[in-house]
């Protein structure tokens, strides 16, 4: 998934249900997305059983999702006949996502069907759709034996769309007949692991039109207006797969479909899959500046998933029946290595400009340090407390930490690159290790049109493929990132790079862009408040620990009133910070709970945004980690 400051997500989706002796047969299912449009899908499904005892389980951890978030409560109608018969099911009353059932005798297949309310359904805390489009997530509500493996049962999965809607996925297609499109065979596993994408404004770009694999990016939007992206950011995304197989050396997917829904009411986030993605957007994404801004590292981030997440996985996140609960200790690999190579892909294919990669790179080093909970929680924790911290709020999330694995990630990646750089005299860098670790010599089938795999690894492999790259105390090297409580972020990958963090009153342009998207204002690099511009109103986000704002007893949750003996709006708070080199201070407004609140922020520095500055006598080494591997003009999928 993605980063922690993208809020996000919708998802629409069908169903399963498997018995204990599906290895020698197979499995229908058909799901109906006639009534997506008002958020339910139905499903019909014919299943083999034999009599006796049967215990069902709704899937709850998600690969990609790496928490518990199976959205068992938006599971209706659930039905189950035998013969025309109803079969009665109570739910286990310790274990919620398990339901038990009697097999009679003689009974060899039992029929099932349900509704997935997708309207008011969560994949990860967004609305799942809108009047469309919608997102067929198989796994949502999927129900399949306990303790059974998803890798081994066989399903036949097929779908009926809404009059005149399109699809795309990465599933094979065998026939469309009955209203239906019908798919190949795959097992349970590689499924849920391809989901599909349906809508009314249904669009491809085709990125490799004369190379295989075949790649290609399906957008479901809510309006046509949406898919009108200009020619400079198209050829970008062409050149996309030529930069990762130049990265890794090798691919290990058939083909891949970069899923894209555009809409207002889905949020914003990204899946990973093995052969497509399932990212979510504002509708103007593509086509607006402010907001392309921020969403370009998306795609290339899920990407790069494929490689690092899917082939190449921690073993310990591997949940054969999705019941057996995930350990997320390594996601400082997992997510950590994915964000630092999403933004550095964003820039070698030229999705992002040089400037903006920079200015992302200060944002997280900057918002990084204004997160004081780092001075008691260290980095190692937030990836050990991700089930829980993945659904933490915003609030005093500076006090708290939150996923911090994904940006403070990218910082300690950053710095293993330019050390190795440094080291080996730029004759070595981090693309050795990908190429190695989850490219042509990963250990497994990674080749041109191969079937996807996983490979799991630990720690200890990490640490044994980077020597191979450097000789080096790397797990010394992690271990004190990974455990420390300073008040700094690891800064050593920006002053290796030949650049230096710095405060001034020039606007962040991926922050501005951040704050027009996320409709917010966020300064916490000045008086230290996030403000929630919502339809109630001016609202504390977040207060960074030891601001002006904290020390004034500033706390979330409390009302923007007024600024300066005026009624709030954007522009005075603003204009109050920029007097406050002469004014010295600023007064607040504020609403807490039923009570108002006068708060006096001491501060005089003025409007402060982080950015990265060059270091004199030090070559820039960050120019050549983003440099593009392939040709300005090239695209396609081979190697």
């Amino acid at each position: 998934m993605h980063k922690a400051d993208r809020c996000f997500l919708f998802a629409v989706v069908s169903c399963l249900l498997l018995t204990h002796n599906l290895n020698a047969q197979s499995m229908t299912i058909r799901a109906d997305l006639s009534e997506v449009p008002r958020g339910i899908m139905r499903a019909k499904l014919s299943i083999p059983v034999q009599p006796g005892p049967l215990t069902l389980v709704y899937p709850q951890w998600i690969p990609g999702y790496h928490s518990p978030i199976g959205p068992i409560t938006d599971v209706a109608g659930l039905r189950f006949t035998i013969g025309g018969r109803a079969v009665p099911w109570r739910r286990d009353l310790t274990e919620m996502y398990a339901v038990h059932l009697d097999i009679p005798d003689g009974a060899a297949t039992l029929d099932a069907s349900l509704e997935y309310l997708a309207s008011s359904g969560r994949s990860s805390g967004d609305p799942s759709g809108s009047s469309q489009l919608a997102v067929l997530e198989w796994n949502l509500v999927a129900l399949l034996p306990k303790g059974s493996d998803a890798a081994k049962i066989t399903i036949e999965p097929s779908v009926a769309l809404p009059a005149g809607w399109k699809f795309g996925c990465s599933l094979e297609q065998v026939a469309s007949d009955d209203g239906a499109v019908r798919f190949k065979p795959v097992s349970l596993e590689m499924l849920v692991d391809q989901p599909v994408l349906v809508g009314r404004h249904f669009k491809q770009f085709e990125l490799t039109p004369d190379a295989t694999p075949r790649h290609v990016i399906d957008v479901a939007a809510d309006s046509d207006a949406a898919f009108a992206i200009n020619e400079k950011r198209l050829n970008a995304y062409h050149r996309v797969p030529a930069e990762y197989g130049a990265l890794f050396g090798a691919r290990h997917y058939k083909q891949y479909h970069f899923l894209l829904a555009l809409s207002d009411r889905t949020g914003y986030n990204g899946l990973e899959h093995h052969q497509c993605s399932d990212n979510r957007a504002n509708e103007r994404a593509l086509i607006d500046d402010d907001q392309f801004t921020t969403f370009a590292s998306l795609l290339t981030h899920e990407y790069f998933h494929s490689w690092n997440g899917k082939h190449r996985r921690p073993a310990d996140l591997l949940s054969p029946d999705f019941q057996k609960p995930m350990r997320d200790d390594l996601l400082w690999v997992y997510e950590g290595l994915t964000e630092y190579y999403g933004d550095v892909m964003a820039a070698r294919a030229a999705l992002w400009k040089p400037e903006e990669y920079r200015e992302n790179l200060a944002l997280s080093a900057a918002t990084l340090t204004a997160k004081q909970g780092r001075t008691w929680r260290p980095l190692q924790d937030t990836a050990d407390m991700a089930p829980k911290l993945y659904q933490s709020s915003q609030n005093w999330s500076m006090r708290r930490r939150s996923v911090d694995f994904y940006d403070e990630g990218e910082l300690i990646w950053l710095e293993v690159d330019t050390l190795i750089r440094q080291r080996t005299n730029s004759a070595k860098s981090l693309d050795d290790f990908c190429r190695a670790f989850h490219g042509e010599g990963s250990g497994g089938p990674a080749l041109e049109g191969s079937t996807p795999s996983v490979v799991p690894y630990t720690a200890d492999d990490v640490f044994n493929a980077l020597n191979d790259v450097l000789a080096y105390d790397w797990k010394g090297f992690f271990h004190s990132r990974l455990t420390s409580l300073k008040p700094q972020p690891p800064m050593g990958g920006i002053t290796q790079g030949g650049w230096k963090l710095v405060y001034n009153a020039t606007p962040n342009k991926m922050l501005s862009a951040r704050e027009k998207a996320g409709k917010h204002i966020d300064l916490r690099f000045s008086l230290g408040i996030v403000i929630d511009n919502g339809e109630d109103g001016h609202a504390i986000v977040d207060v960074a620990p030891g601001s002006p704002a904290d020390k004034a007893g500033v706390g979330p949750g409390m009302k923007l009133l007024g600024v300066n003996g005026r009624k709030f709006d954007d522009d005075l708070l603003k204009d109050a910070v920029a007097a406050t080199p002469t004014a010295k201070h600023v007064d607040l407004l504020l609403e807490n709970a039923t009570y108002f609140v006068n708060a006096r922020l001491d501060y005089d520095g003025g409007p402060r945004s982080p950015h990265l500055e060059r270091a004199k006598d030090s070559p820039d080494v960050l120019a050549n980690v983003i440099a593009p591997r392939v040709k300005p003009n090239a695209s396609g999928g081979g190697n």
